[in-house]
């Protein structure tokens, strides 16, 4: 028992140790543009990957075996050099950079008193239910960014701090629906990353469209569910009633002020980022990184909330990161994947295929996009794998679209995609939280997707990107 544990404990720091030096090489590579370090970074990748596949469980591990054994296929039928199999291999390296990065921002969101005051603000100011609703949706997009799938723990208990009757499933749906607007344009997240490197643009150029989305989403969101608002608040029993207003007057005690400091906090990571992208000539996830290593450093130091800080570093190492490394090996076997597929020079071909339908190429394109992402998530594939391989497999140009255009097509497509896959964290913990059924969840998002669907077209029409 003593020397399965110890053995145990040596695996985990290998594959901490693997990850690390993994991220390190990578961003060397980024600083010095040695072009030695490209095979070594693809070699570590297929080390990282046979160490944790083993742990895989279930539908990861089917997907994460297939992606290699395809991969494999196809590239041997190509006849792919040894430096093409590791170019290859290295393309998502980007993502696990992100994921021992990125969640540093959330370090100072967690700060106690900004929890208070945000509880102490939801539960005094935020009655009416569809403010309630929408209010849920736009802070959970907030909170997703800096803390990923983390902010739906936080937003839940904030949400249900006061009785909340008959708004479960609706606010189940908000919390959904508010993490796909997080990926729509969070600087942070694995979609945005893969978005901008394949296509080499810059994140402050989509941020504006990425915003508007977002905040579309919101109203469509509130169209889908507003008879079911309207449908809660008139089936409410007296009782219920008498239920909220007596819990108004007992949490107006206090101060009811959205928190001044953690306003200023948000507000500032994104500016910084923004900044930063425009003085450093570096790629926007090594300025993630650099910024998610100082920024939260200097704000918690100056708040005096040290001891905060030195406990999110310490849960993010040996907790957040042990936990993702699920996600890990699926990211960096589907990159693999797409660049196995690239070698097939698959991406010549599309505008041929395209031409078979009576529309403009650029329209057939969009609509097959969105389509093949959500149908293919509905059943259990993460759109990491087929936004990878057209974000590194098409040029925009041969289908009659911008960059931007396309970017923009590719992140509002995983996003609206996401509310409705059995297999997306978000869905499978609040699952966890409600205890119901996972496909209850996706089921309660199939008209809300349909719908974001239809405007992300429309949009992209009308911002003529």
């Amino acid at each position: 028992m003593i020397l399965k544990k110890r053995f145990l404990e040596v695996k985990t720091a290998l594959e901490r140790a693997v990850i690390l030096l993994l991220v390190a090489v990578f961003i060397a590579g980024h600083l010095t543009h040695w072009e030695l370090l490209s095979p070594i970074l693809g070699s570590l990748v297929f080390i990282a990957v046979a160490l944790m596949l083993p742990q895989l469980r279930g539908m990861t591990l089917w997907l994460t075996v297939s992606f290699i054994a395809f991969g494999v296929i196809l590239l041997i039928l190509q006849k792919a050099d040894a430096g093409f199999w590791l170019n290859a291999a290295g393309i998502n390296v980007t993502l696990v950079t992100l994921f021992v990065f990125a969640p540093l921002f959330g370090i100072p969101v967690r700060l106690p008193d900004y929890i208070e005051s945000l509880n102490r603000f939801y539960e005094t100011k935020v009655r009416n239910r569809s403010v309630l609703f929408a209010g849920t949706q736009l802070l959970t997009q907030i909170m997703g960014v800096f803390l990923n799938v983390g902010s739906i723990p936080v937003v839940y208990h904030v949400v249900f701090a006061k009785p909340q009757p008959g708004m479960s499933r609706l606010l189940a749906n908000a919390l959904n629906r508010g993490f796909a607007g997080a990926i729509f344009w969070s600087p942070y997240f694995a979609a945005m990353a893969v978005v901008i490197t394949s296509l080499s643009i810059n994140w402050s150029t989509l941020l504006p469209y990425m915003l508007g989305l977002s905040m579309v989403s919101i109203l469509v969101s509130l169209a889908v569910d507003f008879k079911g608002l309207r449908h809660t608040e008139s089936t409410l029993s007296q009782a219920e009633r008498e239920v909220i207003e007596l819990a108004g007057p007992a949490a107006n005690k206090g101060k009811a002020v959205f928190p001044a400091g953690l306003g200023v906090y948000l507000a500032s990571a994104i500016v910084v980022i923004l900044v930063l992208e425009r003085l450093v000539e570096l790629p926007m996830v090594m300025i993630t990184c650099m910024a998610a290593v100082l920024f939260p450093l200097i704000w918690c130091f100056a708040k005096g909330a040290m001891e905060t800080y030195r406990q999110g570093l310490k849960n993010h190492v040996t907790v957040t990161l042990p936990a993702l490394k699920k996600e890990m090996t699926l990211f960096l076997a589907a990159g693999f994947f797409s660049g196995s597929i690239g070698a097939t020079g698959f991406g010549a071909s599309v505008p041929g295929l395209l031409e078979l339908i009576p529309l403009p190429i650029s329209v057939s394109f969009s609509v097959c996009t969105v389509a093949l992402i959500t149908v293919t998530s509905m059943v259990g594939l993460h759109p990491i794998v087929l936004v990878t391989i057209l974000a590194t497999g098409i040029d925009p140009a041969v289908v009659h679209i911008s960059p931007n255009y396309f970017a923009v097509l590719l992140l509002g497509s995983w996003g609206l995609s996401n509310t409705v896959s059995p297999a997306s964290a978000v869905n499978n913990l609040l699952a966890g939280v409600f205890k119901k059924p996972v496909f209850e969840f996706t089921l309660a998002n199939y008209k809300f997707a349909a719908c974001m669907a239809v405007v992300l077209l429309l949009y992209l029409a009308a911002v003529r990107i």
